[in-house]
């Protein structure tokens, strides 16, 4: 484990590849970014349990607990997967996942960096990345939801739900329009698997809070509830 003091914002490197991770190290160093190790998935959570760091580049084939099973266990934190891994399949159910961009192996360097930019950019210079409704904070650009101090991933589809929901918090969206609005963003959710989307999350914000946030109003669609 290498933690070196920060000097600007904070990029955790979890890769079990020496040379690679030495690479983008060295030149993040340069770029001015304070740099965290991990080398395997289980290092990983470890640290994690103590740092937040500002930016994750995660690896998937690891040593202990693979890229695939560190992801979901990731709090508010963006996370760009760096992997061998070309299938597109992979990538889509990643990104579905909750991950914020991927770039395969091998990268250009000024890509990833500038993939880093972007990823790191202050709320202040984009659209804002969070909304806020009764005791529930949804942050939009990492898909994690938080309740009470308590946080977890949602999918992609589950936050663009949830996100949809919360905007229009007084009005049942019909399944349709639910559909509709959400397609651009989420091409695996179709009229059949809407339901077990909002089964989930519906499922997950009770973990947090145990308590019901989302009303299915029989007939028409879903709103939450007052």
């Amino acid at each position: 484990m290498i933690i070196k003091m920060n000097l600007n914002r904070h990029i955790l490197i979890i890769d079990d590849d020496i040379y690679i991770g030495n690479m983008v190290e060295e030149v993040l160093t340069k770029e001015g970014y304070s740099v965290s190790r991990a080398y395997s998935g289980t290092e990983a959570l470890l640290m994690l349990s103590d740092i937040k760091p500002d930016l994750i580049l995660l690896d998937l084939m690891l040593p202990g607990l693979s890229g695939e099973e560190v992801l979901p266990r990731i709090g508010n934190i963006p996370v760009i997967v760096v992997s061998a891994k070309a299938d597109i399949d992979n990538k889509v159910n990643l990104l579905l996942g909750g991950a914020a961009d991927y770039i395969t192996k091998p990268f250009d360097i000024k890509e990833l960096l500038a993939r880093i930019t972007i990823r790191l950019r202050k709320p202040s210079d984009t659209e804002t990345n969070s909304l806020k409704y009764d005791d529930i904070t949804l942050f939009t650009d990492t898909h994690a939801v938080r309740i009470n101090e308590k946080e977890t991933k949602l999918t992609r589809t589950e936050c663009a739900i949830l996100k949809l929901l919360m905007l229009n918090p007084r009005q049942v969206i019909a399944k349709s329009t639910l559909l509709e609005r959400i397609s651009s963003d989420t091409p695996d959710c179709t009229e059949s698997s809407l339901k077990m989307h909002i089964s989930n999350l519906r499922k997950k914000l009770k973990e947090l809070s145990d308590k019901d946030y989302i009303e299915a109003v029989w007939g028409i669609g879903f709103k939450m509830k007052n």
